[in-house]
């Protein structure tokens, strides 16, 4: 699973069209035909790229597309922030070009970035500091009257700094309002949550249905219900269980299928996220090892109630043994909800890190669905002692169940220039950077098959880059870098 000002007699007018012309993003989104001629896609980075192919994927095109040592020409204050994670793109409203949103997760910030006709990167400002943010923001969800049958273009972005941390939602077209922290959702509750992902309107028509990840040890997947399409604030809040009361995540294996259900949780508005969390250990609920990001099938309807939401995994202090009742290296779950009813459903392991300790999926983190593949990013910077790669996207194919590399984090360790750098300080060990947000524009660019990913290259780091949101609580001394890379050649 993270942002041009507007005048407004201009936003005024552009808004009408604006939902036809707006594409959403969780963790990606369905391809759209697109009339417009096909944008010129090169490097737009003065940073090389840090992420590479891996064998049989060589003919995929990586080039970037923001850096943290990029000027803008319209701001060039500007400082593209660390740890980008959740985010979107969305068509300028106001005039040819694109707006691009991405949560800063370790800023506990949201920028905005304004993208020209060819998505080079023009101008940039902060929607949401570390003040109106309050807590980490880490995946995000663009919803919008297109996908998801919004009223207008929401940005969900979820807070993760413990249980009392919440759900936020920004407009991505609205003035700067950088510390404003009164835009949260208490009817989706107060968890440490990676994302907040509406289901687009086809699956469960006339109804919102939101599903939450909790990234935490005895982590959630909940579920906001409202019988209102849109609706934020009226629906009820619940908590996944298997129907046999079993909370146990290991206690599931690969290959079968598990009946669950959602069971509501009370006074979800006024309860603080400990009494939340009390509540799903006295409703049996399923307690899994950190759920992080989620993503629906694309292609019809129906794929849209088949969703897939990674445990990221925990171990003891060891980084050798796992804790009891969870899984250790990680595991992606495939959920099939009942087509008349979204609080039963189907659950299953699709894919499990132990069935290679070390050389599968490692800590999957972020996850990108598309209509024939699940892509698995990974952040195994817990530093397992027997992980024996970097961080790595996967390709899981959904009918054949075969898992390949495709691309990996390319730290270039033997290269000394490269190295003083974007590893100062000489951190050699493996799995030191992880992913942000992958999501497809293929339609906002007219080339099929391209996908925006997120970089959060830990190691990079350099004084120019602390405080860039201009927020004044938490880690205002972090001086990451970040990069955001397009890949064109992508199977959907």
């Amino acid at each position: 699973m993270k942002k041009k000002l507007l005048k407004t007699k201009t936003l005024a007018f552009a808004i009408a069209a604006f939902a036809a012309s707006a594409v959403a993003i969780s963790a990606c989104k369905k391809d759209k035909k697109n009339d417009e001629s096909a944008v010129e896609l090169k490097d737009y980075s003065v940073n090389p790229s840090l992420v590479k192919t891996m064998s049989g994927f060589e003919s995929l095109k990586i080039t970037t597309l923001i850096s943290s040592d990029d000027v803008l020409p319209e701001s060039p204050g500007f400082i593209f922030g660390a740890q980008p994670d959740g985010a979107g793109i969305i068509r300028n409203p106001a005039g040819e070009g694109f707006i691009m949103i991405n949560n800063h997760e370790i800023l506990q910030s949201v920028s905005r970035v304004y993208l020209d006709k060819n998505f080079k990167p023009v101008k940039g400002e902060y929607i949401v500091d570390s003040d109106g943010g309050m807590t980490r923001l880490c995946s995000a969800t663009m919803a919008t009257p297109e996908e998801h049958g919004f009223a207008k273009t929401t940005f969900l972005t979820a807070g993760e700094s413990g249980s009392e941390s919440m759900i936020h939602a920004i407009d991505p077209l609205a003035a700067p309002d950088k510390k404003n922290n009164q835009r949260t959702l208490s009817a989706l509750g107060r968890w440490s949550a990676e994302n907040a992902v509406p289901l687009p309107k086809g699956a469960f028509a006339g109804k919102t249905v939101i599903l939450i990840g909790e990234d935490e040890t005895d982590g959630q997947l909940a579920m906001y219900l409202s019988n209102t399409q849109g609706d934020l604030n009226n629906g009820k809040l619940y908590v996944m269980r298997r129907t046999n009361n079993d909370p146990i995540e290991t206690n599931m294996s690969k290959g079968q299928s598990y009946d669950v259900e959602f069971v509501e949780l009370d006074n979800p508005k006024t309860s603080t996220g400990t009494q939340l969390q009390q509540q799903t250990v006295d409703k049996k609920a399923l307690m899994l090892a950190r759920v992080e990001d989620i993503d629906y099938r694309k292609g019809s309807a129906a794929n849209g109630r088949e969703v897939y939401f990674t445990a990221t995994g925990v171990s003891q202090a060891d980084k050798e043994t796992p804790v009891s009742g969870k899984t250790m290296w990680g595991r992606v779950y495939k959920l099939v909800l009942d087509a008349n009813d979204p609080l039963k459903g189907k659950l299953e392991v699709a894919v499990d890190g132990n069935d290679n300790p070390g050389k599968s999926i490692v800590n999957p983190d972020n996850v990108c669905v598309t209509e024939n593949f699940v892509y698995i990013q990974e952040d195994g910077d817990s530093y397992y002692k027997n992980n024996d790669h970097d961080g790595t996207i996967w390709k899981f194919s959904i009918t054949q169940k075969t898992l390949k590399p495709m691309l990996q984090m390319n730290h270039r360790r033997t290269e000394t220039a490269f190295n003083t750098k974007y590893n100062p300080s000489n951190d050699l060990r493996t799995s030191s950077w992880e992913y942000g947000a992958m999501y497809d524009v293929s339609s906002l660019t007219g080339i099929p098959n391209t996908f925006v990913i997120n970089l959060h290259p830990h190691t990079w780091t350099d004084a120019k880059y602390k405080n860039a949101d201009g927020g004044t609580t938490r880690l205002t001394n972090n001086s990451e870098g970040g990069q955001i890379v397009i890949v064109r050649g992508i199977e959907k």
